[in-house]
């Protein structure tokens, strides 16, 4: 069992920045998959940006640019570096992790970032 412990989000006015991070609480073992999703009121969860174990990311059409993902030494931590914010950002964050060779993941709580206009 792996948990997700994210934090990070907040309230921040449009054109600024702001960083989530996300710790699993136990070493991944094996390639895998880190990333971030998210879901705004009345919409369907959507991936923001995925980091694998070998180094290869990807991000959704509308954070290129703006959104950069990133894990530490150990990957076991997942960033997400977020500039240039626009209110349809705003959502709830979630971190997930799933290696290679299961077909589910983990989840975390999911942090609040609100982008105002």
């Amino acid at each position: 069992q792996v948990q997700l412990v994210e934090s990070g989000g907040g309230l921040v006015q449009a054109g600024g920045s702001l960083r989530l991070s996300c710790a699993a609480t136990r070493t991944i073992f094996g390639d895998n998959v880190m990333g971030w999703y998210r879901q705004a009121p009345g919409k369907q969860r959507e991936l923001v940006a995925t980091s694998t174990s070998q180094g290869s990311t990807n991000y959704a059409d509308s954070v290129k640019g703006r959104f950069t993902i990133s894990r530490d030494s150990t990957g076991n931590t997942v960033a997400l570096q977020m500039i240039r914010l626009k209110p349809e950002d705003t959502a709830v964050y979630y971190c997930y992790v799933r290696q290679y060779g299961y077909t589910t993941g983990y989840w975390g709580q999911g942090t609040q970032v609100t982008v105002s206009s």
